[in-house]
């Protein structure tokens, strides 16, 4: 059973890294996530002109280790936008600034079988930096983030991903009750920009670790 299992998502990743690889994104797959993190430092920053790193949110950052092996390192200049205990103003402006780093380092909600992220903010600044800003990204995507098309994207994301990162969050949108989207006007809702990146433009600029375990939301 083990065999089979290992087997079919072998085979479901590989076919993932070249649907991306084909979309202009750089592609790799690590068996878990202590591998994906030492791929970061030996072959992901190693091959690029990194001076400045951030991030936005991801759980499968914080799970990696690299949160803490980046914030403790000093060859590089971190902008960290998890740090507790700041003023709600600086925070928001250490995510504007976030978008000018060399490298940024989030998740990915949900990415289809033919290559395409589909992320959902509540400001936007994730989905900003995916797409512009940075000179470089880096997602980190567990395998139970890998959906058949956008339609099943959104799916996924506004009846599982939403809900339950709210409830996280301790939000008070009426899905941390009902458990899937309201579509509600709470001033809690963390429903509030779309993003589809079918391709990236510049060619490799963002990079994408697939990594073989369920991870994050």
């Amino acid at each position: 059973m083990d065999n089979s299992i290992n087997n079919y998502w072998e085979i479901r990743l590989k076919d993932l890294k070249e649907s991306l690889n084909k979309n202009n994104f750089d592609a790799w797959i690590a068996e878990n996530k202590a591998e994906a993190s030492r791929m970061v430092f030996n072959e992901v920053l190693a091959s690029l002109p990194i001076q400045t790193i951030s991030w936005g949110g991801s759980m499968t950052f914080k799970s990696s280790g690299l949160y803490d092996a980046l914030i403790h390192q000093n060859k590089y200049v971190v902008l960290d936008t998890f740090e507790k205990g700041i003023a709600k103003d600086d925070m928001l402006e250490r995510r504007r600034n976030a978008l000018l780093v060399d490298l940024f380092i989030t998740g990915c909600n949900a990415i289809t079988e033919s290559g395409q992220l589909v992320n959902l903010d509540m400001i936007g600044n994730r989905t900003a930096a995916i797409n512009f800003g940075p000179k470089y990204v880096l997602l980190l995507v567990g395998r139970n983030k890998i959906v058949s098309d956008i339609h099943d994207a959104m799916i996924r994301i506004k009846d599982y991903a939403a809900p339950t990162n709210a409830m996280r969050l301790d939000k008070k949108s009426p899905c941390t009750t009902t458990s899937y989207c309201q579509e509600c006007q709470s001033p809690d809702r963390i429903c509030n920009v779309w993003s589809i990146t079918e391709k990236s433009f510049p060619k490799r600029r963002i990079k994408i670790i697939l990594i073989n375990e369920d991870l994050g939301l």
